[in-house]
């Protein structure tokens, strides 16, 4: 049984470096992505990027994924696989990124509307990003894991979305994925005590429709088990007295998109 890995100050400031290097990759995806372009442009964008600043795409053969970015499309919830498929009007396009800069990872990932999108997907993507700031609010010293995935899934539900049970947020840092499991649901008051060198990763996986989903042939692709849309936000966090320390960050993607309406 693996146990949780502890940071110290100077590691938690190198797993900032990864995490804001994820934060700046997906900046530059951000103003790639639009009507037209192909998904793997995308993917040999955050690559490229990723390499040209001293670091390493995590996901690139973990495990076998064979790509640098995860890239889940519309009914895809995690772990799609970038192709051929052009973006159009109206798709959601989940961006998961990964790096690993002077042998430490930061994880982040964000949900894009590509032009006009639906009522709902507007909606299931303002309100999963809140469930992210409101697991975040909870990744404090002395509090529990089940209190963050109660905050997320609370927000969720009271808005009639379905939260994702099989898939989990994580430790990272050392590795890709560490302990603890950080669902997106459960009790106040339950689970792993939150202690100050904990890094973690949060990462609301949430549906348009039902929580239920299905894995694909393919070994990793996961969609909705009713086809209706999912919404992915994720932030690598370190635990800390009073208010979380977020090591990544979204201001890259919102600098872009406010450029670009």
């Amino acid at each position: 049984m693996s146990k949780i890995i502890f940071k110290s100050a100077e590691e938690i400031e190198l797993i900032r470096q990864s995490a804001q290097l994820v934060a700046k990759t997906l900046g530059e995806v951000a103003k790639l992505v639009k009507t037209g372009v192909k998904t793997i442009e995308l993917d040999r964008l955050a690559e490229t990027y990723i390499r040209d600043n001293g670091g390493v795409p995590a996901f690139l053969n973990f495990h076998g994924f064979p790509n640098s970015l995860c890239i889940s499309l519309n009914d895809q919830v995690v772990h799609g696989f970038p192709g051929e498929h052009v973006l159009t009007e109206g798709d959601l396009i989940s961006v998961d990124c990964g790096v690993i800069l002077n042998n430490f990872y930061g994880d982040s990932a964000y949900t894009f509307g590509i032009g006009e999108v639906s009522d709902t997907a507007k909606e299931l993507m303002r309100v999963t990003q809140e469930c992210l700031i409101k697991g975040i609010e909870k990744a404090v010293t002395g509090m529990r894991v089940g209190d963050i995935g109660y905050a997320v899934q609370e927000h969720a539900e009271r808005h009639g979305f379905g939260v994702v049970k099989e898939l989990v947020g994580h430790g990272v840092g050392v590795k890709l994925h560490e302990k603890p499991e950080v669902p997106n649901y459960g009790k106040r008051g339950s689970g792993v005590k939150l202690e100050e060198g904990m890094v973690i990763a949060i990462e609301p996986m949430i549906n348009a429709g039902k929580a239920g989903v299905k894995f694909w042939k393919d070994g990793w692709t996961v969609s909705t088990v009713d086809g209706k849309p999912s919404a992915h936000y994720e932030h690598t966090v370190a635990i800390k007295k009073g208010q979380a320390d977020v090591l990544s960050t979204f201001s890259y993607i919102e600098e872009v998109l406010a450029k670009n309406n």
